[in-house]
């Protein structure tokens, strides 16, 4: 990846030497991937991209319009900016479209790593060569992957706005599986050495064996442990309902209940990029700095997030959560930080006389979107616990749970941590001990 500052800035001169536009953008962002993949103790996939791209918004007699490219060269550029100007012209006005903003101040995060940048293969698959050891010392089966990245985004505007912003990513995730069970983790972080995925394959390959030839039992209400990837994958199905204009549209279920308490006074959270276990850009789709918003304290909705448009609509000030124009998502809080407190899963363990440890849920879907009712399954390491121990692996269940009520009653929190899962984006958000969680019916496996 060789997109620098300076690059953007030649990028968007050419842009402007072609845009005839009252009011030109331009995004440019480039990236390198690379990903090693591993299945039935066995690395089957190496794979490696790098790419570019270059998308242009104008705005001309209060139309608007945007196109991309992926070529960066000037006979690419002027096309695209011609091409972005003809389809503005067959846009119907838009009466409510703000000015594009003029410069920003932002604050440097320093989530871009050179040993994350440059991992090699070879790395990655000696790395996971000592996962698969792992696994065939207990005879499970392993799968996975570990990735790794970079990446680089620029927004820049004719008003004088110039937004840049650089990041490494990287990833390892593990499923073990015995003839019977399965056990999962994953972590990602700028930092690749953060991953421990050693550590991470102990975990799972230790979930796996606990849970050989699990039993059913019987749906109901239990007592749950949730480990923070089944806390977070969740809690995203809240984010979007944080939305200025969604509560303004009476599409959240925060509708008529900011300023009110609506879960436990326990329960904290709020939307901070710049959290050190966070990750992201400092400006949002439209180059506007990010804010910390503080959205629940002790159970009570306390605020929302805007965008421009949604602010200058409803009479606030935008926050920073904004997407690239035009979009169907106003705003939404994608830097969530929920706050925790000092217990960790052994003792909620040793708390608990009946009920269940669940690793994480999958295939979940909103059943009810104003009550927050969820549904889903258990997967990769489900466990009864009788009198603050791990007595034995269980068949997976099918939850159908209101998570505004799972937030009302959760008894014990461990420290936050930076946490992946499937459903949902990566957040900070700790393991929870619930009571009265609902499981609706049994699998087979």
């Amino acid at each position: 990846m060789n997109l620098t500052r300076q690059r953007v800035e030649e990028v968007f001169d050419k842009v402007l030497k072609y845009s005839t536009a009252e009011e030109t953008e331009a995004t440019v962002s480039a990236n390198s991937f690379a990903l090693t993949r591993f299945a039935n103790n066995t690395i089957h996939q190496n794979v490696a991209e790098e790419g570019a791209s270059l998308s242009v918004r104008v705005v001309s007699e209060g139309r608007m319009a945007r196109a991309s490219t992926n070529k960066l060269d000037e006979a690419s550029i002027r096309q695209l900016c011609e091409d972005v100007l003809a389809l503005a012209r067959l846009q119907p006005p838009d009466p409510q479209l703000l000015p594009m903003p003029g410069p920003q101040t932002y604050r440097a995060l320093g989530r871009y790593f050179n040993e994350t940048a440059q991992l090699t293969p070879q790395t990655r698959a000696e790395t996971v060569a000592k996962v698969l050891e792992r696994a065939e010392k207990d005879g499970l089966t392993a799968a996975g992957v570990f990735s790794s990245g970079a990446g680089a985004y620029g927004l820049f505007n004719s008003r004088g706005m110039k937004a840049y912003h650089e990041e490494t990513s990287s990833e390892f995730s593990v499923t073990m599986m015995s003839d019977s069970s399965s056990g999962w983790a994953k972590k990602t972080a700028p930092y690749w050495m953060e991953l421990d995925p050693t550590e991470l394959a102990e975990r799972a390959a230790q979930k796996a064996l606990a849970s050989r030839q699990p039993r059913e039992v019987q749906p109901g209400r239990y007592t749950v442990i949730l480990e923070p990837s089944a806390m977070l994958d969740l809690l995203g199905f809240l984010i979007l309902d944080f939305g200025g204009l969604a509560v303004h549209e009476q599409r959240s279920c925060f509708t008529g209940r900011v300023g009110q308490k609506v879960f436990g006074e326990n329960i904290n959270f709020r939307d901070d990029v710049f959290h050190p276990l966070q990750t992201g850009a400092p400006f949002d789709g439209e180059g506007i700095p990010r804010q910390r918003v503080l959205l629940v304290e002790k159970g009570e909705v306390k605020n929302l997030v805007y965008s421009r448009q949604s602010a200058h609509k409803l009479g606030a000030q935008p926050t920073g959560h904004g997407f690239p124009l035009p979009n169907e998502y106003p705003e939404a809080p994608i830097n969530i930080v929920m706050d925790g407190d000092r217990s960790n899963v052994d003792e909620m363990i040793r708390s608990t006389q009946r009920g269940l440890l669940v690793t994480r849920f999958w295939y979940i879907r909103e059943v009810d979107p104003y009550k927050k009712i969820l549904t889903g399954m258990t997967r990769d390491g489900t466990f009864m616990i009788e009198d603050g121990k791990i007595s034995y692996g269980v068949r997976n269940l099918r939850f159908n749970q209101s998570i505004i009520d799972m937030l009302g009653q959760i008894e014990m929190m461990s420290p936050p941590q930076r946490t992946a899962g499937e459903e949902s984006f990566e957040m900070v958000v700790p393991a929870a001990k619930i009571r009265e969680f609902n499981f609706a019916s049994t699998t087979k496996y």
